[in-house]
């Protein structure tokens, strides 16, 4: 009788995005999550930080290189937070659609 050992599981957070397809200790499926997670984040990021411009330009708006900096680490921040456990929605539906799925569709039954 042969067992199979078990796999560790394995925190797929903390594995950047570059070297997540070549990592051998992930499964196919967590490399699908955890880049939908990722690319979740990534949009995210963009939708807050163009939320966050002003749409008219005022003489009390503060447009230093600081300023600049500070919004950019508020939006990583904010994404990195609403992406993580359940997100927003994005993230399943990307693992959704990426995701193999064997066909359910049985051939046609050929008659005599």
């Amino acid at each position: 009788m042969t067992i199979s050992p078990l796999q560790p599981k394995i925190d797929t957070s903390h594995v950047d995005i570059e070297s997540l397809a070549g990592n051998q200790s992930l499964s196919q499926d967590q490399k699908i999550a955890e880049a939908s997670k990722q690319f979740e984040a990534i949009l995210l990021r963009q939708f807050l930080s163009e939320s966050q411009k002003p749409m008219v330009q005022g003489e009390l708006e503060d447009d230093s290189t600081t300023s600049s900096i500070y919004q950019d680490m508020i939006s990583n921040q904010l994404s990195e937070s609403l992406s993580s456990g359940n997100g927003i929605g994005l993230a399943k539906m990307f693992e959704h659609q990426l995701t193999p799925r064997h066909s359910t569709i049985s051939p046609p039954v050929s008659k005599p």
